[in-house]
């Protein structure tokens, strides 16, 4: 340990990583960062290995103090941060003085926002992971107070020496809208709901404010199963958009049960799942078909982004003299294609 972070204003913030991969052969949702993609973005601009302990913050404003100097990177929806009272900028590593505060303020458009440290800090595992499932009462939520131990001292990076626009870092900001456009493929059960399954991609839907880490509940136009047999529990992916009923979808998220028994309609890609985290309540979404080849091309060309940006990071930290870690290591989305 080498300092700490101390919680001011926790809003509704959590200590997460990538996921608990074991924990579906265990019966146990994978859960982990709603954002993958910001996530991993956060820990690499930070200098971290993708799957490092980081916190996750939905919504709410949120404030901390550092007691030795760090280096941090925000990733996730627009918002306003500010460390020891000056503007900093999202999606690029930002030094914290000792003493200083670093408040984030005004989340928008999006939902949720990741703040990675240089080094990271401990956190209580299950099953390899520190993502928290609320399934079993497991996790480390934040209150006013908290301490979370440092484990790298990072002194401050002066502009005259990182004045380094993002592009140069080489990595595009995601697109963050009020009507996110989601790529889907078919799911087992699509034949089922004969030509009323062409609804999904002709109608919008509404997030409703029922909406949570486990799932997503939209409401519109909803397409019908055409067979009266009980359909049989069985596992399904995250990602997977169910009808369960008359008034709404459900597109189950990282949080998911393992196991359901209402028809798949169709599957969420792993990068449109990225966008789905964002989505608050109020946001309209409109659904597009792609096919399994396409949405792999799509991940595919995410992971090669974030591979750049890992290798100019570690470029750029070398000639600052900052250490940028001694391995790099990525993990496949738990959600498939």
């Amino acid at each position: 340990m080498t300092g700490s972070l101390v919680i001011l204003q926790p809003g509704h913030s959590v200590v997460t990583d990538l996921g608990r991969t074991k924990g579906p052969a265990f019966g146990l949702p994978v859960n982990g960062a709603l954002d993958q993609f910001s996530a991993k973005a956060a820990n690499i601009l930070a200098g971290n290995p993708d799957n490092e302990p980081l916190l996750e913050l939905t919504a709410l404003d949120f404030r901390m103090r550092a007691t030795t100097d760090l280096l941090i990177a925000v990733t996730g929806a627009p918002l306003d941060l500010t460390v020891g009272g000056r503007d900093c900028s999202q999606w690029e590593p930002v030094s914290v003085r000792a003493g200083e505060t670093v408040a984030v303020r005004g989340i928008r458009t999006g939902l949720r926002a990741y703040i990675a440290v240089r080094g990271s800090f401990p956190a209580p595992t299950l099953l390899g992971s520190c993502a928290p499932d609320t399934v079993v009462g497991f996790g480390l939520k934040l209150v006013e107070g908290t301490e979370l131990a440092t484990q790298k001292t990072t002194a401050p990076i002066t502009q005259p020496h990182y004045g380094l626009p993002l592009f140069r870092l080489g990595l595009a900001k995601p697109d963050f809208t009020t009507h996110p456009v989601i790529d889907v493929t078919d799911g087992p059960d699509v034949a089922e709901f004969g030509n009323t399954a062409d609804l999904l991609f002709t109608s919008q839907y509404t997030v409703s404010p029922r909406s949570n880490h486990i799932g997503l509940r939209l409401g519109g136009a909803l397409p019908e199963r055409q067979l009266t047999s009980e359909v049989l529990s069985r596992g399904v992916p995250v990602g997977a958009i169910e009808v369960p009923s008359r008034e709404e979808l459900l597109v189950l998220h990282r949080g998911r049960g393992v196991t359901a028994g209402y028809p798949v309609l169709a599957v969420v890609t792993s990068r449109s799942l990225d966008v789905l985290s964002q989505a608050r309540p109020g946001h309209t979404i409109t659904f597009r078909k792609t096919t399994v080849a396409d949405a792999t091309a799509t991940h595919r060309a995410a992971c090669l982004e974030l591979d750049r940006l890992r290798s100019t990071i570690h470029t750029v930290f070398g000639l600052l003299g900052i250490g940028a870690g001694e391995r790099w290591h990525e993990l496949s989305p738990a959600s498939g294609s």
